[in-house]
């Protein structure tokens, strides 16, 4: 393989004992939503200001290894100058870019979701590199529904994941791959449980099919939970569901698996992903974080769009991140919440 060395690399820089990825790639109506919650308009430079705080947080590279962007935050600066992705590296972040183009209905295939952005893609990997990215994110989404995801659905899906990985090892990015089945719904964990099941076993048949090098990718899946309609689990039932599937169909070639927090609140998204490690010291893989929201939350709320805010928006960023350091040692616990 051409760019090994690079890539082995970049998994050196980003897989690491108690540090996660942090997820700051929101599409443009996504961050739009964000921050109308904090009654906020979503302009370029209250955009360029949000994602500045994140990556100039002093510290947070003790925390986090990794950071994904959106493409237009790969040319923005921070106040001294820099651009956010040579802010983000000054704390050894590895920068990152979401690629995807965002989901549409899969054709003749009612109720499944298939993501776009494949045509074109290693030209555009070939620009974001030359800009500072290092790794690429690409999201597959399955709904759960009587009759969704289809067979025909989750293998639509593997194809692309695995073809877009397989651009990336070319391009000499890592691939983050992240098959999300989603938690919207009333069914019960063990329906999660079987479609997450399903779904792995595709991608991992896809991404051999297409010569993707597992040690140099990051699986970036959920956890396995009943639908936000049905109940909400405790912590050590989601991760026993979640690890007995891992281990069912995750190969241990594959260095880290970073969970998506996929709707669950920062303290849930905590708490379960301590559970995870505590119950998976013997797992072949580094059990961490891609969190976005998970970890932005309660910083977007300190921060509420006012240059004078900031300092206490990093501390609130620091404070989530240091939680989920913890969380990868299985030593968090929830009286931290209140230190």
């Amino acid at each position: 393989m051409q760019y090994a060395t690079e890539l082995e690399t970049t998994i050196h820089d980003m897989v690491q004992k108690g540090r996660g990825i942090l997820a700051a790639d929101e599409s443009a109506p996504t961050i739009a939503k964000r921050f109308r919650a904090i009654d906020v308009e979503s302009t370029e430079e209250k955009r360029r200001a949000w994602r500045s705080l994140l990556v100039t947080t002093v510290g947070l590279g003790e925390y986090i290894s990794g950071i994904i962007l959106f493409e237009e935050t790969l040319a923005q600066k921070t106040g001294d100058g820099k651009t956010i992705p040579e802010a983000a590296w000054t704390e050894k972040i590895v920068p990152g870019i979401k690629v995807d183009k965002g989901k549409i209905p899969l054709a003749l295939s009612p109720g499944d979701l298939v993501t776009q952005g494949l045509d074109g893609l290693a030209e555009r990997l070939r620009g974001y590199r030359q800009q500072g990215a290092r790794f690429a994110k690409w999201r597959e989404v399955y709904a759960i529904d009587q009759h969704v995801p289809t067979p025909h659905g989750i293998e639509a899906n593997a194809e692309m994941l695995a073809r877009y990985a397989a651009v990336c090892q070319a391009e000499g990015l890592v691939p983050i791959v992240e098959p999300e089945v989603l938690m919207d719904g009333d069914h019960d964990i063990d329906r999660h449980a079987e479609v997450t099941e399903a779904v792995q076993h595709a991608v991992f048949h896809a991404l051999h099919r297409h010569h993707v090098a597992l040690e140099l990718m990051i699986l970036k899946p959920n956890m396995v939970l009943p639908g936000k309609s049905c109940r909400r689990a405790e912590p050590d039932e989601v991760a026993a569901a979640t690890l007995r599937i891992l281990k069912r169909t995750v190969p241990a070639a594959v260095p880290s698996i970073n969970f998506l927090s996929g709707g669950q609140g920062p303290e849930e998204a905590t708490a379960n992903l301590n559970a995870i490690n505590q119950q998976g010291r013997d797992a072949p893989w580094r059990l961490s974080i891609s969190y976005g929201r998970a970890l932005q939350q309660t910083a977007l709320q300190a921060w509420l769009g006012r240059k004078d805010n900031v300092p206490a928006a990093q501390q609130a960023l620091l404070k989530r991140a240091r939680l989920n350091h913890l969380a990868m040692l299985a030593k968090y616990r929830a009286e931290m919440e209140a230190e």
